[in-house]
Formats: structure tokens, C-alpha cells, sequence
């Protein structure tokens, strides 16, 4: 079982870091209800397919995969507007910053319909920091280290990690500073390291935690040491890797005139902002407000995102038109839809281009919020927003809908049966590209 675990442990991480280096969001996430009505989704559609011959080329399976993920984004993007409740869909209330250079703020609340969220004001005394550890600068030449097997300890996170390193026979420090910084930071333990000079030739091997702030009143957030590891010690002492440059510190702020500590840039404030602390108030009493846009600003935003989304994903599909027959009849299919909507876009200042993209006029868009018919001439763009989370489910149930492939067989008339061919043709290309 061990095993197997780690072969499915390895194919999904190859799927995802080749085909989708995005990151997950809350919206990847099912209730029972919804992951039941997905699989009698599947059932249907499997019962009804005849059988196919599929193209199993590389860019094929390539194809069929990013078409998928492309409309997982997309959905993604509709429902961080307000979720996927179709009377709720695009009234996400966004947030602002008198001033983004010191605090990014993003509303993470519910939707708020009889009371109004609180403004803050805030003053940035000092930025949360990590910790770094300042190697000795060391001249281009031969290591004064014999040539050897070497190793040293690094304790992060409650962990200890032992770092195995050669010092081989005409290298320099500078090639060992090199090959340590990649060791170090391709581990991924929550450290980057990196080699800095000092205009004279000198190199040093510099260590950064990726954490912030202290952690139970303790500024170190790594020790670095070789005084019981398993190979040849001494390295340590040598390239200086474990004089603490700087400590960790946490962030300190005033909140409303209230002082907080955070050991973190990065928090929430009563559930409803998620802020991001990004520099410091050039003096005292520089205060920066944040708060909730009016609904008018909040609806610009939101159509701008669903915009942007909508772009991204007919570029992407515009992509690989020239390659595959399935982009262009997804191509046709999402230009059916907003041909269905388009008059009532254009009202609001969306403007469908020839390349089947939309472009807002904001002085369009701003003017149709402001007017008395705002409510209905909004409607429009929430029932299109609504049509392209449906198309994008079923992207998503069927991405071999769009593969080019060749009908072998139909099934018997009155005797057909559910079979996972379609779904299993999807599932094991990924075995069998990954293998």
C-alpha cells in the first residue's frame, strides 16, 4: 500500500507541476453532495458515449489536460466573485488602501446587506522579518578545508536536516559557495541561500528563512552545526555559516491607535480583511485607511476580473487552434454564448473584439451603474457569468469531448450501460505519460 501511495505521490505532483503550477484555491473543494452529483454526471455521460479511437500523442494528452485546467481557473475566477450561488454570483465587495505601498488589503468576508464593515486605519512601525545567517567572505581560491566528505545539521521547524557536500580536489570557495547555495535551497526546508560578493572578489554564502517573525519569543528560527554530525566536521566554522547576521523580529503596528504585534506580515483582521503588510510609515502619525468600496466600485471590479478571466482562458483555447480541430469548437461554442448576451454587454460597456475577447469601456461601465436601470441592465452579466460556470463544469466532466478522435463503434440502441471508458482514457493518460 506504501508503495502504491507513493507512485500515485509522484504522479500527481508531476501533473501538477508540468500542466498546472497554480495554486489551489478554497473553491477546488467538494461537499459530499457536490463530488455525488459530479460522479452520477460521469455515469450519464459514460452510458451514452460510443466507442472511441483517441489521438494519444504527447501534445494531445497535453491538450486535453490544459483545456481542463484552463476552465478550473476560469470557474475559480467567477467564484471568487461571490461565490457560485447564481442570485449571488459578481457581488463579492472589494476592498481599498489609501495607500498600497505601505498595506494591501482583500475583503474575505460574507456579503454584508444591512450593516457595513468598519474602516481601520493603520500605522506601520516595523515589517515582520526572517532570520539570516552571514557566511565568511572568502577569497577565489583553493578551500584552506582538506578535500573530503563533509556534512552539517540545519534544525528548522523542530526538524534536523543533515547536508551531505564534497570539497574536491582544484575547486574553489567560490564552487563549493555555488553548489551549498543550490543544495540548501533546492531542499526546500524553508531556507534560501544564495552567494554574495563583495566587489573584491570575495564570496560569501548567505542563508534566509523563508518564515518570519519570532517564535515563542526565540529569534532563531534555524541553527546551523557539525558538532555531532556523520561526516568530516569543521565546515561550519570555516564558511561561517552559522553567525546570525540578523535576527527574526515580528511586525509592529497601530491598529485604530491600538499597538499589535504580529509575528507575521501577512493576517486577518476579524475575519473580514486579509492584510499584507509592505513597507513602513515614512513618519509618525502616517496613518493608511482601508476599507470597503461602494457597491458601484465593487461591481467595476468584479466585471473587470470576470474580463480578465474570460480573456485568459480564449486566448489560451486560441492557442492551440492551429493544432487541434476540439479548440476550435470550444472556440465556437463560447462565442454561441456570448452572442447570446451581447447586446446586453454592450449596454454596460463589455465590447466583444474580432479575436472573441472583451474589452470595458469604463466610462461605459461607470455610467451603467450609475443609471436608475442598474439592476436590470446588470442582470445581463451575472446571467452570462452564470452560463460560463455551467459551459466550464462541463469542460471540466469532459475534457476528451474535444480530442481529436474517430468513432469506432456505437452502442446498442435500448441496451446501453454506464462503462468508465472516458473517464478512464482521461485518469490513465496521466499514468502513462508520467511512466
Amino acid at each position: 500500500m506504501a508503495y502504491n501511495t507513493a507512485i500515485l505521490n509522484n504522479v500527481y505532483n508531476y501533473y501538477m507541476t508540468t500542466y498546472s503550477p497554480r495554486t489551489s484555491t478554497r473553491y477546488d473543494t467538494h461537499k459530499k453532495s457536490e463530488l455525488r452529483n459530479i460522479y452520477n454526471s460521469i455515469v450519464k455521460l459514460n452510458k451514452d458515449a460510443p466507442l472511441y479511437k483517441m489521438d494519444t500523442s504527447k501534445a494531445s494528452k497535453s491538450f486535453a489536460v490544459g483545456i481542463k485546467e484552463d476552465a478550473r481557473e476560469l470557474r475559480n475566477v467567477i467564484a471568487s466573485l461571490g461565490g457560485l450561488d447564481e442570485e449571488k454570483i459578481l457581488n463579492k465587495k472589494a476592498s481599498y488602501s489609501s495607500n498600497e505601498d505601505i498595506v494591501t488589503v482583500n475583503y474575505i468576508g460574507d456579503n454584508l446587506e444591512d450593516t457595513e464593515a468598519p474602516t481601520y486605519e493603520i500605522e506601520v512601525h516595523s515589517l515582520a522579518s526572517g532570520q539570516v545567517n552571514m557566511g565568511t567572505f572568502l577569497p577565489n581560491a583553493k578551500p584552506a578545508l582538506p578535500p573530503d566528505t563533509y556534512s552539517f545539521d540545519v534544525m528548522i521547524n523542530d526538524l534536523n536536516y543533515e547536508f551531505q557536500y564534497n570539497i574536491r580536489e582544484g575547486e574553489t570557495n567560490k564552487d563549493v559557495h555555488n553548489r551549498l547555495a543550490k543544495l540548501i535551497t533546492s531542499a526546500d526546508i524553508g531556507l534560501r541561500a544564495d552567494v554574495i560578493e563583495d566587489g573584491k572578489g570575495n564570496t560569501s554564502l548567505r542563508l534566509r528563512s523563508t518564515a518570519e517573525g519570532m517564535k515563542d519569543n526565540d529569534s532563531s528560527i534555524f541553527m546551523v552545526s557539525d558538532d555531532h554530525t556523520s561526516k568530516q566536521s569543521g565546515s561550519v566554522a570555516y564558511f561561517g555559516l552559522d553567525y546570525l547576521a540578523r535576527p527574526a523580529s515580528n511586525a509592529e503596528f497601530s491598529l485604530n491607535g491600538e499597538r499589535m504585534v504580529s509575528a507575521s506580515n501577512h493576517f486577518t483582521i476579524d475575519k473580514m480583511f486579509d492584510v499584507t503588510l509592505k513597507g513602513v510609515s515614512s513618519m509618525e502619525g502616517d496613518k493608511t485607511s482601508f476599507g470597503l468600496k461602494t457597491d458601484v466600485e465593487s461591481l467595476a471590479e468584479n466585471i473587470s476580473a470576470l474580463t480578465g478571466g474570460y480573456n485568459s482562458f480564449i486566448n489560451s483555447m486560441a492557442a492551440y487552434r492551429d493544432n487541434f480541430t476540439g479548440s476550435q469548437k470550444l472556440l465556437r461554442e463560447m462565442n454561441g454564448i456570448i452572442n447570446r448576451y451581447r447586446s446586453d454587454l454592450d449596454i454596460i460597456g463589455l465590447n466583444l473584439q474580432e479575436n472573441g475577447t472583451l474589452q470595458i469601456d469604463k466610462n461605459e461601465l461607470e455610467q451603467a451603474a450609475l443609471s436608475e436601470y442598474a439592476k436590470e441592465d446588470f442582470s445581463s452579466v451575472r446571467n452570462f457569468a452564470n452560463s460560463l460556470v455551467r459551459k466550464m463544469n462541463q469542460i471540466s466532466i469532459n475534457p476528451m469531448d474535444y480530442v481529436d478522435k474517430t468513432i469506432v463503434a456505437y452502442k446498442n440502441p435500448g441496451k446501453s450501460y454506464p462503462t468508465p471508458y472516458i473517464t478512464s482514457a482521461f485518469s490513465g493518460m496521466l499514468f502513462n505519460y508520467y511512466c
